[in-house]
């Protein structure tokens, strides 16, 4: 098996043009296996296939936010907590 080495920039193109930063930060994390070569961080092709594979199989379902509808009354308007800031002006 021809496992090709790929330079962190080449990784992030294939994994859809995310951040090189964004693959750093994986590797960082454990998420994707590093190959040092020399002082250079590299990503065997079998990592990135593994983790297109493991992405894929993901379940967790795409949410909506919701939006506030400003015309229904108070009662039935979704109610976000206020950041900090907000509720201290509010006093």
């Amino acid at each position: 098996m021809n496992d090709e080495l790929i330079a962190v920039s080449e990784a992030a193109q294939r994994l859809g043009g995310i951040s090189p930063w964004t693959v750093y930060a994986w590797l960082s994390q454990g998420r994707l296996q590093r190959t040092k070569v020399g002082s250079r961080t590299m990503v065997r092709e079998s990592e990135l296939l593994k983790m297109i594979r493991d992405s894929a199989r993901s379940t967790a379902p795409f949410q909506k936010k919701e939006v506030l509808d400003s015309s229904a009354p108070p009662s039935e308007r979704s109610t976000a907590p206020k950041r900090h800031d907000q509720q201290r002006r509010l006093r």
